[in-house]
């Protein structure tokens, strides 16, 4: 990494947690929708990058909003676990294209960018509410939370990064 690329890892990551922290846990759409944006620093970080790094900083974004939250660590184990399975969405939703380091996220087709950020959503969603309940015999109610959750985050996401996507010239 560069250092510019660097500088920028570091502004992604205060300003989620920032955005996660000061404004979205305190949206409770219905009284059990919360988007969990901060995810998004797993999904846009480089391709190329290393791996430990990026399951560090995972730990670290996931630990930084335990502590806000106050959760007991279920961001942070929600967080690791999608930053270490992250290479297998890539290559489930980019297929070859991914093996050869030719995704661009902004630049592949809708559908694709759709079922990466979308797949890795609904896996971090069920695992932190799996996580918090931590009761098979409220399964609908993990179910119903990841779900609802799971679709106000993707679009959120999805709106975040067609706000700040680089217009290509």
């Amino acid at each position: 990494m560069q250092n510019s690329d660097i500088l920028i890892t570091i502004l992604r990551f205060i300003t989620l947690v920032l955005l996660q922290v000061l404004i979205l846990n305190h949206i409770n759409f219905l009284g059990f929708v919360n988007p969990y944006v901060y995810v998004l620093f797993i999904l846009i970080f480089p391709l190329n990058g290393n791996k430990s790094l990026l399951i560090f900083l995972s730990f670290l974004l996931g630990f930084t909003i335990d502590i806000f939250s106050d959760s007991g660590g279920v961001h942070a184990a929600a967080s690791v676990f999608i930053a270490f399975i992250r290479p297998y969405i890539l290559k489930f939703a980019f297929g070859v294209s991914y093996e050869y380091n030719m995704v661009k996220l902004n630049k592949v087709p809708f559908t694709e960018r759709m079922t990466y950020i979308a797949v890795l959503v609904l896996v971090h969603h069920f695992l932190l509410f799996s996580l918090e309940i931590f009761s098979l015999s409220h399964i609908l109610l993990i179910l119903k939370s990841t779900l609802f959750s799971g679709i106000f985050s993707t679009v959120v996401i999805l709106c975040l990064l067609l706000l700040f996507s680089r217009k290509s010239s």
